[in-house]
């Protein structure tokens, strides 16, 4: 049985993550790969609690920073890890690099960190889709709430950080600003080539 794969689709609120990573798995089971849709913070012990706190006021960035490495950790054992080892795909919804950029901005402590995620497993590939801050938050428009994370100044630095990870090779990028079909065009052409590179 071939060994799962795990593509993670990254980006700053707004940057159409959800729709692409959805259509994503029923691009794949459409090619007779069976893949799986997941996604965080979880539904879990750990990610309810993130829930709980992202309209919160005075959150420790500390705390939930070490909160969202418990959530992936749990995520990755209970519900990633096992899928993999049964050869599946998986698609995941925000993954490490989410924490890698929001907890380095709300912490201001980039290889404290790394440090907390380094039991975490690298995504096999890993999609950046990049939308401007005020992009984002357009796209976002119609929510009646916004979480404490939904504020341009931010997201602008969020997504230098993630554009950080690009430079490193850690993430692929796709402009995200385009028509949902041109950027799924892009990010199916990235997994194809991807997994032809795995056989």
């Amino acid at each position: 049985m071939p060994a799962g794969f795990l593509v993670a689709l990254e980006g700053i609120d707004g940057a159409g993550k959800t729709t692409q990573a959805r259509l994503l798995v029923e691009w794949l089971r459409g090619r007779g790969f069976d893949a799986r849709y997941t996604y965080e913070p979880t539904r879990g012990p750990f990610g309810r609690i993130l829930r709980s706190m992202a309209h919160a006021r005075n959150v420790d960035p500390r705390l939930e920073a070490l909160l969202f490495a418990a959530d992936r950790l749990h995520h990755l054992i209970r519900v990633i890890n096992p899928l993999l080892e049964r050869g599946l795909i998986i698609v995941s919804d925000r993954y490490l690099h989410s924490s890698l950029a929001y907890q380095s901005v709300t912490t201001g402590d980039q290889k404290w960190v790394e440090e907390i995620n380094k039991f975490a497993r690298r995504p096999d590939l890993g999609i950046y889709l990049d939308v401007s801050a005020s992009g984002g938050l357009n796209r976002l428009a119609r929510r009646r709430k916004r979480s404490r994370f939904e504020d341009e100044g931010f997201l602008e630095r969020v997504r230098e950080k993630y554009l950080e990870y690009v430079e490193r090779g850690e993430l692929v990028k796709v402009d995200a600003g385009r028509p949902v079909d041109d950027v799924f065009s892009d990010i199916t052409s990235i997994v194809e080539e991807a997994l032809r590179g795995r056989r």
